[in-house]
């Protein structure tokens, strides 16, 4: 990854953790964050490890953001090797929840926040990508979604949120005819599927009594929540010139949940 320059969407939890893996690594970073001040700690998170990075901050639902945090990346590196798109929500607050309980803006929000997003951004980096010559090993660029087990793993009793399951479920679809697309032109495009890992956005989740418990049997290899550092360990592999030959992939990091009763 020495010297790649990567696009990464979020600013804490695994985007943050796979940014800071990146950096060690030798390549180059420029991420975006809805909270300034969310953004402006990870700086200093960075800072105390000697590692340093740039940021946009915006909200990507405005398309503006896409195209300003585009050509701030291209503007001081030039190219683009990798997008990670990470950012995303849990639409419950918004009225997600079971079909028959799903409001309209829970459904527009969710599906708005987490597949649109992520089409704008693999619009604007593969239209950069194809201008681009490719590295060392014959690749134009490399791009990661962020899906969720929950676009293949269904699981009723404390997630049960249909705007989130169909919106993950898009991104592996989107990411899938990517791949085909772009293969020839030398672009990867493979998808990553989380179970629980301890974010923001799973707070609620990972506070709860019930679904910490839950958690001994239905992630069994840890019995627990996992820690996002080593969801994004495997994020980081499929972003680097490591799985050089992968792409249409979609990887379940879910220590146990797709396979649990």
């Amino acid at each position: 990854m020495k010297d790649k320059v990567f696009i990464v969407t979020g600013s804490s939890g695994i985007a943050a953790e796979t940014i800071k893996l990146i950096l060690t690594a030798g390549g180059k970073v420029y991420y975006v964050g809805r909270d300034r001040e969310r953004c402006k700690a990870l700086q200093t998170d960075l800072a105390t490890n000697n590692l340093q990075a740039d940021y946009v901050a915006g909200d990507l639902t405005n398309p503006e953001t896409t195209t300003r945090l585009v050509g701030a990346c291209l503007d001081k590196h030039g190219r683009i090797d990798g997008l990670f798109n990470v950012a995303g929500i849990s639409g419950r607050s918004f009225g997600d929840g079971p079909i028959h309980e799903c409001t309209e803006e829970g459904w527009e929000i969710t599906l708005t926040t987490n597949v649109t997003t992520q089409y704008r951004m693999c619009r604007e980096v593969v239209k950069q990508m194809l201008k681009q010559d490719c590295d060392s090993d014959g690749l134009r660029g490399t791009i990661l979604n962020m899906s969720s087990i929950l676009g293949i793993s269904p699981e009723p009793k404390f997630f049960s949120t249909i705007g989130y399951a169909a919106a993950k479920g898009a991104i592996i679809s989107m990411s899938k005819s990517m791949a085909s697309r772009y293969a020839a032109d030398k672009i990867r495009v493979n998808v990553v599927a989380p179970g629980l890992a301890l974010t923001r956005m799973s707070e609620r989740a990972s506070k709860n009594d019930q679904i910490v418990q839950f958690m001994k049997t239905k992630q069994p290899l840890v019995g627990d929540v996992m820690d996002a550092k080593d969801v994004a360990a495997s994020c980081v592999f499929l972003l680097s010139n490591q799985s050089k030959v992968i792409t249409g992939e979609v990887l379940k990091i879910d220590a146990g949940w797709s396979i649990s009763g």
